[in-house]
């Protein structure tokens, strides 16, 4: 483990390939390789990429790609697939639009399934961000799964979150209704060249001015064509000046703290769970509690309290 985490912070590919693998997998392994580089980690820059199947966040991706290989920074992508129902492994297909950027050292490309994970991320990007971090990348690309409204997680994964809309698919209205704009830093109509496009752009712009910010950041609406590159130079500009805002008012640090506080409710209900499955196997007081509520002794929230209590105790040991 420790050759591997050598050969990451020298920023060989293979070895950042591996410990994705290896964090992906979980276990006592991950939690050693994450606490050997954890230092290394928290200086990219994290951007989201959000929004409803079909909108083209992978086009719009790729086109990214290029306008940060401009300024000469190392950018990663993190393409947070769903999961396959057969083998539980990530579903590929979108990465064929990015292969143009494979030759290019300073770009690295890695699809992760979600395991189902609610909110379209999965439950390991945390610490794959760290390890591509920890490999040099300056900035991080996170494309999510599209699954319309749960997609919320990547507001707290990301310093920066782009949600991608589309004229034509309603998307613009329903974002408008759904209350989904909140979680976006910067909005794209993507597919420009659509009937409708500036009209959607419009009426986003609209909505927004009728809204109460907590910041005095104004989410820029842009009208771009992923396909042709065309808008994606204003769209890298706003992700730029987004930083920039956040590294200024403070606000970067608040981001990253809500970050922390959202992983650790995480990891300690995924501990929990794993305890608790252990516990059901192999815990004779368990069962006892189990067959208590099965014949109706005791109700089942009064079990999940005296069971919690036994978890964290035991967790604290």
């Amino acid at each position: 483990m420790e050759k591997l985490a050598k050969d990451l912070l020298a920023g060989d590919k293979r070895a950042l390939a591996r410990a994705i693998t290896v964090v992906e997998n979980g276990g006592a392994t991950a939690s050693q390789l994450v606490k050997s580089l954890y230092s290394h980690s928290g200086k990219a820059h994290l951007i989201g990429v959000t929004g409803s199947p079909g909108v083209g966040k992978s086009t719009l991706v790729d086109a990214l790609i290029t306008q940060i290989r401009k300024n000469g920074q190392k950018v990663a992508v993190l393409a947070i697939d769903p999961s396959s129902p057969f083998t539980g492994g990530a579903i590929l297909g979108d990465r064929i639009r990015m292969q143009g950027h494979t030759l290019d050292k300073n770009v690295f490309i890695r699809s992760m399934a979600n395991h189902g994970h609610a909110g379209g991320v999965a439950l390991a990007t945390y610490d794959a961000v760290r390890m591509l971090e920890a490999s040099g990348y300056e900035v991080i690309l996170i494309e999510t799964v599209g699954v319309g409204q749960s997609e919320l997680a990547i507001a707290q994964t990301a310093d920066t979150t782009i949600l991608v809309l589309m004229p034509g698919s309603g998307d613009d209205i329903q974002a408008i209704k759904s209350g989904i704009m909140e979680i976006g830093d910067i909005f794209v109509v993507n597919k420009g060249d659509l009937p409708g496009a500036n009209k959607s752009a419009s009426e986003i712009t609209s909505s927004l001015e009728l809204n109460t910010f907590s910041t005095s950041w104004r989410p820029p609406v842009v009208v771009a064509i992923a396909e042709t590159e065309e808008g994606v130079d204003q769209v890298w500009d706003a992700c730029k000046e987004h930083r920039a805002f956040l590294e200024e008012s403070g606000l970067l640090t608040e981001r990253r703290k809500q970050k922390i506080q959202a992983e650790l409710s995480e990891l300690v209900a995924e501990m929990a769970r794993e305890n608790l499955k252990h516990s059901m196997e192999n815990s004779a007081e368990v069962q006892r509690v189990l067959g208590d509520v099965v014949d109706h002794r005791t109700d089942p929230h009064s079990a999940a309290e005296g069971l919690i209590q036994g978890l964290f105790a035991g967790q604290a040991k």
